[in-house]
Parts: structure tokens; sequence; C-alpha cells
């Protein structure tokens, strides 16, 4: 044991069994996927915790994480949302901030059980910031990947490295579980080939919220919709702002009604932002 390392040699001995067994692959198996509010006035001091500290911290570090990405919408991109009266943002411009994160496959109780720990004690270390509202914050279950360009390309475990442009954040909600698994079939088969088609997405990775434990952190809800809804995060090779009128991403809601296939309750574009930094910061109001 180093000096500088404080864990005893028991404590040393499980970190080279837990890796010893169980599943050690490479595909997002899981997502946490997080949009969230700084409150106004505190947007700076947001994007610095998370940057600084939160995104390493509160995430980076820990186990069975092996991808993250943060995403910003400014304002001209919030008012390019819809639809207006979203079940998820309210109003539908709230949560200007999106985190996304991979995490492999068959490993979520493992890091549910490390991030809940290492919450609590961010908390009680004076770590956490309080100056935000988490709109849309839930870990999820991949479900498919759809791919522009077939074999083509950056693979869905490459989404968060690869220097996309921009991301789509879409939210479809059903009535019930089997109506899901029909919606998850006519994206996968139909819808999402089709719109994929010559537009500037060039895949899109589909997942399922799942609920968050009993002992979450306190000032995060509980996940809404786990058996009827699915997430889609459109991944794009061109900022959202340029090829937005263009329709690519317009129009989303009506089709996906017009099949009978449920309800979308957000469709919102990010851009990425630009680490270490605090671009975009005096663009979000």
């Amino acid at each position: 044991m180093t000096t500088d390392d404080p864990c005893p040699d028991g404590d040393l001995a499980a970190y080279a069994a837990l890796p010893a067994t169980g599943p050690y692959g490479v595909h997002p198996g899981h997502a946490l996927i997080t949009m969230v509010e700084p409150h106004p006035g505190h947007e700076r001091a947001y994007n610095r915790w998370y940057e600084d500290d939160h995104y390493l911290a509160g995430a980076m570090a820990m186990p069975w994480i092996f991808a993250g990405r943060r995403w910003v919408a400014t304002r001209e991109l919030q008012l390019l949302r819809y639809p207006a009266d979203s079940a998820i943002a309210r109003p539908v411009t709230a949560g200007c901030y999106l985190a996304t994160y991979w995490l492999t496959a068959g490993r979520y109780d493992a890091h549910m059980r490390w991030t809940v720990t290492v919450n609590r004690r961010l908390l009680r270390d004076g770590r956490i910031n309080q100056h935000r509202t988490h709109v849309f914050t839930a870990f999820q279950d991949h479900a498919a990947t759809v791919y522009r360009d077939g074999a083509e390309g950056p693979r869905d475990f490459h989404a968060l490295d690869h220097p996309y442009a921009g991301l789509v954040l879409e939210v479809i909600d059903t009535d019930g579980p089997e109506h899901r698994a029909a919606l998850l079939d006519w994206l996968c088969t139909h819808h999402l080939p089709h719109r994929l088609a010559g537009s500037p997405a060039a895949l899109v990775t589909v997942f399922r919220p799942t609920p968050l434990p009993a002992d979450r952190m306190p000032y995060v809800q509980q996940v809404e919709g786990t058996g009827t809804r699915l997430t889609l995060l459109w991944f794009l090779t061109e900022d959202p702002r340029r090829c937005w009128p263009a329709g690519h991403f317009t129009g989303l809601d009506a089709e996906v009604a017009a099949a009978g296939r449920g309800r979308v309750e957000l469709v919102a574009p990010f851009l990425p932002t630009v680490p270490g930094t605090d671009r975009y910061v005096t663009e979000l109001r």
C-alpha cells in the first residue's frame, strides 16, 4: 500500500476481485440521462460546479461508467422545443443542461449501489449544488440503436466520444407496456430508418427508463413512465441551429400520433458543451 492511498489492504483485495467476474463489455447496456435547470442567477456557478467537480466525482470516476458527455440548450434552441404542453418539461424550455453517460451492460445494480453512496458523501461534504432543478433524470436500459449508414461510421459505444455537433432528446409515451413494445418495433423497422435517411443524424439510441432506488437523493424525483416511455437520443453531424429549418426534426409528434403509436412528450435540441469553459452560459436566458 502506498503512503497516499488510505485504503486498508482488505479493501484493495475487493477491488482486485470485483472485475474478475461478471460482464465486462463495451456496449452501452444502460445510460444515465439527466436534464437540469440551474436556478436564475446561478447559471455560471452551476456550470463550473458540474464541469470542475460533479461530472468527474459524481459520475466518470465511478465504476462501470465508461463514457460521458454534456450538452447545452441556448435560448435559441429552447424555443425550438415541442410540444408546448410537454409532460416532461414544464415549461417546455426548462432544462438547459443535459448530461449523458454510458454504463456497462449488466452492471446497473452494482453501479447504483456505488452512486447512491458517493452522492450521499458529496452531500455530506458540501459538494452538491442546490441551486438547480432536475427536470428529467433517469437511469435507462438500452433497447435499440438504429444507424443511418449501416455498418459505416461510429458505433453507439463511440457516440459520447465522437465529436458530434449536436444531439436531439426525444421522449415518447404510450398507454402501457404492450404498446411500448409495439412502438419500439415500429421505430426500429419503419420510422427511424425513414427519418435517418439523408438526415444530419448519424444514429439514434433508444432507451427504456428505469425506477430510481428508494434511497435516491431527496432532490431527485422518482421517474415517471418507467413502463410506458421510450427515450431517444439523435446524434447529429450538423449544428441543430442550422439543420432545424430543413424540417428533419419537426413533425415527429404528428408522425407518431398518425401511426397510432403513442405521444411525443418532448423534442429538444442541444449543442455539446466545451469542457472546462463557460461557453454558452450567457446565451441561456
